[in-house]
């Protein structure tokens, strides 16, 4: 029985399939054996560093254009609330401006992931993106809240909308911005595997939806209809609660590890069809930033030496790697079919320890 741990990480449009050869005779065969088990094995290898990184720059990039994107957006917007006093658009510019803000606790999260892991922090500062979630949807909550507040205020006491046709011309500047940044982010964000990220984009997407609301609003203002334009600001804050909804479960699954079912099934097949390999124990995998981390229990045959359960394991691990996107590590741990499972372990350390007296 042994653990094992090993570091791959490949870029989104690398290959995962690989066409092994095995030749060159036993004395070949014992050789590559002897090596992989007395050559110390690199745990953090410079591949992985290197491809964890370029995640972590992609993730900044997608940020810091789409926080000039809905700068600008956010910016133009308010000029014309100020000219205008349309509270739907007031409603939309929150939003907006919301959208931008939570570029700087996402960006703070993504350069603290890049740390190296130390003694107290062994899986590194990956987290940090998960802690800059739970930010973004506090700041999703706030602006739902200020978007009802100002439109309940509003529709209470009515005020009479100017200046329609740029309240018109902010509503279609806004929902073109916000969806550009939207397809970016949750692009960008799917390809590094960031929740946050990820819940960043929905964000983004329904402000766009809620942008195109305040052509309604600038439409029935210039009818005389004084309620309409608080009436849109109050459906723009409830449009805002159904993103918080989608971001605050996004965030939730990836605090508790939880991750894609399809993953596990995909890391099951791999292991399963792995030669030697007689039954996968388990498999567990979790999200650490946007990078995915494995633990395996295998049943081998119990007759087979300790050179050759490690070559197993050695495999799998290395397959594994390859099989699963965004997997960075994965350790390995290999039982006799005689004792398959983690529950006879303490009766063998028992058992041991008696015989030593």
């Amino acid at each position: 029985m042994r653990d094992h741990e090993h570091g791959h990480d490949h870029g989104p449009g690398e290959s995962h399939g690989h066409d092994h050869h095995h030749g060159g005779g036993h004395l070949a065969l014992w050789w590559r054996r002897l090596r992989h088990m007395l050559v110390p094995h690199s745990h953090d290898s410079r591949e992985s560093i290197d491809s964890a990184l370029e995640s972590s720059r992609e993730g900044l990039r997608a940020l810091w254009i789409s926080l000039v994107g809905l700068g600008i957006t956010a910016v133009a917007q308010a000029v014309i609330v100020v000219l205008s006093g349309s509270v739907a658009l007031l409603g939309d510019t929150l939003h907006n401006v919301a959208d931008a803000l939570t570029a700087v606790p996402l960006g703070i999260a993504f350069l603290l992931g890049r740390r190296a892991a130390t003694r107290a922090y062994t899986y590194g500062y990956g987290r940090a993106e998960d802690l800059a979630g739970i930010i973004i949807v506090a700041v999703i909550a706030a602006s739902a809240a200020a978007a009802a507040w100002t439109a309940v205020t509003r529709l209470l006491h009515p005020a009479e909308v100017t200046h329609l046709p740029w309240v018109a011309a902010a509503g279609l500047v806004g929902f073109a911005g916000n969806e550009l940044v939207a397809r970016y982010r949750i692009r960008v964000g799917r390809r590094i595997g960031s929740a946050a990220l990820i819940a960043d984009g929905l964000h983004a997407r329904t402000d766009g939806y809620t942008s195109l609301a305040v052509l309604a609003a600038a439409g029935g203002a210039a009818l005389g209809w004084r309620w309409a334009d608080p009436a849109v600001g109050l459906v723009i804050a409830v449009a805002i609660t159904f993103v918080l909804k989608d971001a605050a479960r996004e965030v939730y699954r990836r605090l508790m590890d939880a991750v894609d079912p399809a993953i596990v099934d995909q890391a099951e097949m791999t292991l399963r069809d792995i030669d030697g390999v007689r039954d996968v124990a388990a498999v567990r995998l979790r999200w650490i930033g946007h990078r995915l981390h494995a633990e395996a229990e295998l049943v081998v045959d119990a007759n087979l030496s300790l050179l050759a359960a490690h070559e197993i394991a050695a495999d799998a691990e290395h397959q594994l790697t390859h099989a699963v996107p965004r997997l960075t590590s994965a350790t390995v741990h290999t039982d006799p079919h005689s004792h398959p499972g983690g529950h006879h372990h303490t009766d063998l350390s028992h058992q041991r320890r008696q015989g030593r007296r």
